[in-house]
């Protein structure tokens, strides 16, 4: 048996990095801050990956790739954007080490490769792709671009979290240039709609979406489009967002178009990005005290079969009904493994699989195939079904839709529960300080009641949503009429 896993009532956070690890989805590295994906945790993300290229796709995106290094005059010409990232970055000034003469064996910086200009290793994209873009556009003939990479990044975190935040971590991030400012905008609603079709569909996590205030912008983009995801400690993680970045980096970067009239115009950009930090939600949306839940849609094994041998001497009829059933559920399509595993114990394969998070489970020995009665496990609500081999294959093909609608459902159920909408700033308060979950509430739309909101109840804006009607509203805060109806929650 592996390690009991804290609960989720004992030590959220433990519980959290428990599942991380007895699950094998990742580990700390050597290096500070950053992880090591192991084969389990990256077979997850590639689905994820998967998925979304295939959505990036249907809408017209390609995938590129551009360089991991960044000059630094380039990483400046958009300002608001290099204020916003300065203390992430790394930096590279050397290009060669030497031995060190004093110390056998050990390297030193040689002082003769400092570089003529320092690199930084991108936290982001913009800037290289948007001196590149120069170079490709110069008609509205070239118009539009849209251009996705799946690629690594670095920002400089300090606390760090495996999935969650850390120094170096795996995303996509694209970015798309237009002639119009309308195409812009709709290109950015279109991202974050499709962002949230994924979470829903194929995560079973509903979000919210709207737009950022302005101090939770990124940095450089004009606006904000997000997703927010609802955690079962009741606090937000974004996961996911989409920049209208409007023409600040075709300025800084001059990259101009001739217009059908032959007019010189700048460029309209976005950018947009999901993270492996979808990993970290994936998680805590939907496990319980056993170890991991995953929806059916982005398990990397849908099913296992566990042949359970108690004799050697016979146990042909025992591998023959496995490998029947393994190959039947294969050609349907279905992710199934098999656990033959000769030095493990069923009570540890059942606990390994339950840790896993695997959708479904069926343990196949002699009395099973003498009754010809099979039981079905289903991790998501430990409930487990009966049924004659004959019709196994329908009843777990079925269960594959039936539980991801399952998880969906259910996660709903606790968004719904989980999100208050208040009219006083004594009942935000009081919701706040228990990390109830969304809070809905009034605000008057400045900075300053932002920040004091913060500072007094460490609660922010997760986002603006487009559809709630603030009419009549006043903020919480000031008493003044309110500009939004805004959600407000403690985050990640």
């Amino acid at each position: 048996m592996g390690k009991k896993i804290t609960s989720r009532e004992e030590d959220y956070s433990k519980w959290y990095n428990d599942i991380v690890s007895e699950a094998g989805l990742a580990e700390s590295s050597d290096v500070r801050g950053c992880m090591v994906i192991k084969p389990y945790g990256f077979a997850i993300w590639e689905l994820m990956k998967s998925q979304l290229d295939i959505m990036f796709k249907e809408t017209g995106h390609e995938n590129a790739y551009f360089p991991l290094f960044v000059p630094k005059s380039l990483f400046e010409a958009e300002e608001k954007n290099a204020a916003g990232f300065a203390k992430e970055c790394a930096i590279v000034t050397h290009y060669r080490l030497k031995n060190d003469p004093e110390k056998k064996g050990k390297l030193i910086v040689d002082p003769d490769s400092k570089l003529e200009e320092e690199l930084i290793v991108r936290p982001t994209s913009e800037a290289i792709i948007w001196k590149t873009y120069k170079k490709w556009i110069q008609s509205y003939r070239d118009l539009p671009i849209l251009i996705n990479q799946w690629a690594n990044v670095v920002r400089w975190e300090m606390r760090t979290r495996l999935f969650l935040r850390t120094a170096e971590f795996l995303w996509q991030e694209g970015h798309t240039a237009h002639a119009t400012k309308e195409e812009a905008l709709i290109e950015t609603k279109l991202i974050n709609d499709l962002y949230s079709d994924f979470a829903e569909k194929y995560m079973a996590m509903p979000v919210v979406k709207g737009y950022k205030s302005e101090s939770e912008r990124f940095a450089g983009a004009e606006e904000t489009l997000c997703i927010e995801a609802l955690m079962q400690d009741g606090k937000a993680l974004q996961a996911g967002t989409s920049h209208f970045l409007g023409q600040n980096f075709a300025k800084a970067f001059d990259v101009k178009f001739a217009d059908k009239s032959g007019k010189l115009e700048y460029v309209w950009a976005t950018s947009w990005g999901v993270s492996t930090r979808l990993m970290g939600a994936l998680i805590m949306s939907h496990s319980d005290d056993l170890g991991l839940v995953l929806p059916p849609l982005l398990a990397p094994i849908q099913i296992i079969i566990i042949p359970l041998i108690k004799s050697k001497d016979d146990p042909k009829k025992i591998l023959d009904k496995t490998n029947e059933l393994f190959e039947s559920l294969k050609s349907q399509g279905i992710r199934v493994k098999i656990d033959n595993r000769e030095n493990s114990s069923l009570g540890f394969k059942l606990n390994d699989s339950e840790v896993k998070g695997i959708p479904m489970r069926i343990v196949i020995g002699e009395k099973e195939i003498d009754n010809n009665e099979f039981e079905v496990f289903y991790r998501h609500n430990l409930k487990k079904i009966s049924s004659n081999f004959d019709n196994l294959i329908d009843i777990v093909s079925s269960s594959l839709t039936t539980v991801q609608t399952e998880m969906i459902t259910n996660s709903k159920k606790r968004l719904k529960k989980n999100t208050h909408e208040v009219n006083t700033y004594d009942e935000f308060k009081e919701l706040i300080s228990n990390q109830s979950g969304f809070v809905i509430a009034g605000w008057d739309g400045t900075n300053e009641t932002e920040e004091a909101i913060k500072s007094e109840t460490k609660a922010t804006i997760r986002c603006i949503p487009e559809n709630l009607d603030s009419k009549g509203v006043t903020c919480i805060y000031s008493g003044k009429p309110a500009r939004y109806k805004v959600i407000f929650s403690k985050s990640y």
